[in-house]
């Protein structure tokens, strides 16, 4: 009995000190090609509220309440949801740069089911006549529940999947 409870000691240690060795930060990122100009995707994505329409996180309840405050597409302008769904939780993004054509950069707070701020960088570049590589970058700090969730759950792996997801959503809506 002793030697178990010491290997779940030293295994919860070992946890533990990997967690606490990790980068303070991640950036996960997925592109993917559109068959559309650069503008006109641009333009799609600067509008938050198109969000609905292909972002899994944003879709995960399209019952919640949202309240939107200045001009959609234009820095300042703040997107705030309050969900009962636990998977979408309360908060708010709020667009913090415009580049025409070329970035949008996104501060997303996170109020329920947990405490945080993130980034969302959408970035949109000409590929070829006609079409536009979009990359969705979502970036923060990890707190040490973030460093041991990433290690034990992959934490990668989860949202990239749903970058994955809302990427390909994104080109469905665009392309259809």
């Amino acid at each position: 009995m002793i030697i178990v409870l010491i290997s779940i000691a030293a295994l919860i240690a070992l946890v533990l000190i990997l967690a606490a060795l990790q980068s303070n930060w991640f950036a996960i990122s997925r592109d993917i090609t559109i068959n559309r100009p650069v503008e006109e995707v641009f333009d799609y994505l600067r509008h938050i509220r198109n969000m609905e329409q292909y972002n899994k996180w944003v879709m995960t309840d399209p019952q919640q309440k949202t309240t939107l405050s200045g001009t959609d597409g234009q820095a300042g302008f703040i997107y705030a949801w309050d969900s009962q769904n636990k998977n979408a939780g309360k908060g708010e993004q709020e667009i913090k740069q415009v580049i025409p054509n070329q970035k949008i950069h996104l501060e997303i707070r996170f109020e329920k089911p947990f405490k945080g701020v993130s980034e969302a960088i959408l970035t949109t570049e000409p590929v070829a006549a006609g079409q536009t590589k979009v990359t969705y970058t979502f970036q923060g700090a990890k707190n040490f529940g973030m460093k041991i969730a990433h290690l034990l759950f992959g934490l990668e792996k989860i949202l990239g999947k749903d970058l994955d997801t809302t990427v390909k959503n994104l080109k469905a809506r665009l392309e259809a």
